[in-house]
This record gives C-alpha cells, structure tokens and sequence, in this order.
C-alpha cells in the first residue's frame, strides 16, 4: 500500500514543478529593475586642471653683466623692493663717482671763482669809474688835456664790460642753473644705471623659478626669475565646450589635489572664457580657491566637480536605465501589469548616477536597470529590485514585482 502511495506523492510534485515552471515562463523573465522615486539631485561637471597664480611676474636685468650674487631659491616668499640678484658693476660705479666729482668740482671750485671773478671786476670797474669822473672834472677845470679825459673814459667802459661778462658767467654757474642741472642729471643717471645692477622684487609673491647662477652673463630680455604674485589662487580647467550650456559664474566647486586625495577643498567658478580652443574643442574656466590651502603648490593636478545644478527633490532614474539620448530626450524599459513598454522620457538635470525625469514617469512607476535589455515590447517581465548607484538598495533586500496574467 505504501509503494502507490510513494508513487503518487512524486506524481503529484512533478506536475507541481512543471506547473511553476510553465507558472514562470508566463511571468516572463526576471529583470533588475528599480522604482521611480523623488530623491534629492546635484548634476556636476567633472574635470581635471592646475593650480595657477592670478598672476605672475617675470623678473630679468634691464642692463648687461656678469651675475655676481643670487639671493633667493625657488619657494622664497619675497615683497617690492627685496633684492633677487646683483651684477658686477665697477665701472657704473666709476661713472656715477665721475659725475659726482663733476658736479661737485662746479660746487666747490668753478662757481666760487666765478663769484671772485665777478667781485673783482666790479671792484676795477668802480675804480675805473672814479678816475675818469675825476678826470672829467680836471678837463673841465682846464688842468688836463682832452686825450687823458678820454683814455679814463674808454678805461671805464672797458672795466664795465669785464664787469658784465663776469656778471653772466657767475649767473650761469648760481644754484640751480642749467649748468648745474645738467651736471645733477648727469649724477642721476649714472647713478640709476648702477641701481640697475640691483635686480629687485617689484611685486609680492613667491619665486617660481631662477634661470641664472653667479658667474653668468645676463642680457636685457633674458628671464632670470619668474614670481607667482601673492594673492588668490586659482584652479585653471578646460572642459569640453559642450558644459557651456550648464557654466555659470559663482558655481560652486570641490577640488581635490591628486596629492592630498584626502583634503578636499572648495572653490568657486570667477571666469569662463569668452572663446573656445579650435584644437581641442574646450572652454578654460577658472576657480578661485579661498581660503586657500597650505599644501597647494603650483601647478598641481587637481581634479574638480562643479555644481552646476541642484535639487533637493527630483524625479530620477539611474543613468544605466537610459538609451538613445539625444538633448533632453531618452527612452527606457517600463514594465507595467507584468509587461515590458519602450517609453520616451523627457530630462532635466543630470547628475554623475543619477538624471532628473521631467515628464514620461510617474513616482512609483517601475523601469529596467538595463537599458538595452534583449526583449520586446510588450513581452512579460518580472523585475526584480537592484541596488541604485549609491548603494541605498542592497541584493540582500530585493523585492520583485508582482505581474498580473491576461
């Protein structure tokens, strides 16, 4: 009695298992899939630039010489006026000691004997006057004759023309006469050639590079040092031109330098050129980086995400759910009553994972992970729910969809 009983039981759970699988078949395959939810959204751009001065300086020698001292390394922080490097300068030198004593000569000797001169000749002037209005008065009392008259006269005007001549040459020698300007500007200049030999920082900032040692011979128009100008520093980014349309000054950014992959920090979008590179077909951008980092250095790799778009609830499906896009159009898998549908959707932000659904979906509504899933239009599908791209939906936790039959 048992062995038909035995018989029967197996009976009974082949067809049990042949109907689940005919029960399966109708179902339709299972298929990850996830649930439109609302879910906060932040589209960014990601590239990667360096870090770059706002500015920077180049510093070279305005005269011709030899290198004699260089006062800075790469990395020294300097201010206007420090001094970078000095020339040898022994016959500017000589040049401005040369002036000097020439102006010193007109100071001290030429002018003081012209100002004798002058004294003197006033003084034989004044005597000269004297005598011939003595004799005037003698040749008017008939006691000399009218040759010793005039021979005091024509010694008068003599006297009076020394006199004038002494006069002119003492006034062109007086302080500041153009003789002495000129000899003062002969000073200046030799002297500021020789303050060229000084090569000084004009601006504050930190020295980048240094292109010349003691010993060598430096040109006007030769860099001998290039200075990254103290101040704001920015993160340079070319991105591909097609971001245009979502580039806007006062985005927020967050970089990340490949060397301190731990230490993000923030920035914000100050400049978007107003032209775009033929060769490489992008757009430089620039961050301004405050406060800014101690471990920055120029130059550096870094890599940036720039918000350029946000919202704290958004419709969104996974990227991995979307084919065929083109501008703000796309399709998709929807499965509806245990039935798959090809659907247009139309697109609003879009984010590294995730893409904001403005019109085609409804919350709740479910959708294929894969968006070139090899089935057709209206054939049944289960789908079974897949982890999202930020992990908030686990294998451990999937649930499937429950289809309806015809």
């Amino acid at each position: 009695m048992k062995r038909p009983l035995v018989v029967a039981a197996a009976l009974v759970l082949a067809v049990g298992a042949v109907g689940w699988v005919v029960v399966q078949k109708l179902r339709g395959p299972a298929l990850d899939g996830y649930q439109v939810a609302s879910r906060p959204l932040v589209q960014t751009v990601v590239a990667t630039g360096r870090v770059v001065a706002v500015s920077r300086a180049q510093v070279g020698s305005p005269v011709t010489g030899v290198l004699l001292e260089r006062r800075v390394e790469e990395g020294d922080a300097v201010k206007p006026g420090d001094v970078l490097a000095v020339l040898r300068s022994d016959d500017l030198q000589a040049a401005v000691r040369e002036a000097e004593a020439a102006l010193a000569q007109l100071q001290q000797s030429t002018r003081p004997q012209a100002q004798a001169a002058l004294r003197e000749a006033e003084a034989r002037l004044a005597q000269a006057s004297r005598e011939a209005a003595r004799r005037r008065d003698l040749f008017q009392r008939q006691l000399i004759a009218r040759e010793a008259m005039e021979q005091a006269v024509q010694a008068e005007t003599i006297a009076r023309s020394a006199a004038e001549q002494a006069r002119l040459a003492s006034s062109s020698l007086s302080e500041g006469n153009p003789n002495e300007a000129a000899a003062r500007a002969r000073v200046a200049t030799a002297r500021a050639q020789l303050a060229k030999t000084t090569i000084r920082a004009e601006v504050a900032g930190t020295v980048l590079t240094r292109n010349a040692e003691p010993g060598d011979l430096v040109q006007p128009g030769r860099i001998l040092f290039e200075i990254a100008r103290a101040g704001a520093t920015e993160v340079l980014v070319p991105l591909d031109e097609k971001n245009l349309e979502v580039l806007a000054l006062d985005q927020p950014a967050m970089c990340i330098a490949d060397a301190y992959p731990s230490r993000p920090f923030p920035a914000r979008v100050t400049f978007i050129a107003p032209s775009v590179d033929p060769q490489r077909g992008s757009v430089d951008i620039r961050l301004t980086v405050a406060p800014v980092p101690d471990f920055l250095r120029q130059d550096m790799t870094v890599s940036v995400n720039v918000e350029t778009g946000r919202r704290d609830s958004a419709l969104v499906v996974p990227n991995d759910a979307l084919s065929e896009v083109d501008g703000d159009r796309a399709r998709l898998w929807r499965v509806a009553d245990g039935r798959a549908t090809r659907l247009e959707v139309v697109l609003g932000l879009r984010g590294l994972a995730m893409t904001e659904i403005t019109g085609g979906l409804e919350a709740g509504d479910w959708i294929l992970a894969d968006a070139k899933a090899d089935i057709e239009e209206g054939s049944r599908a289960r789908v079974r729910q897949a982890a999202l791209p930020d992990g908030t939906t686990d294998a451990a936790t999937r649930k499937e969809l429950p289809a309806k039959f015809d």
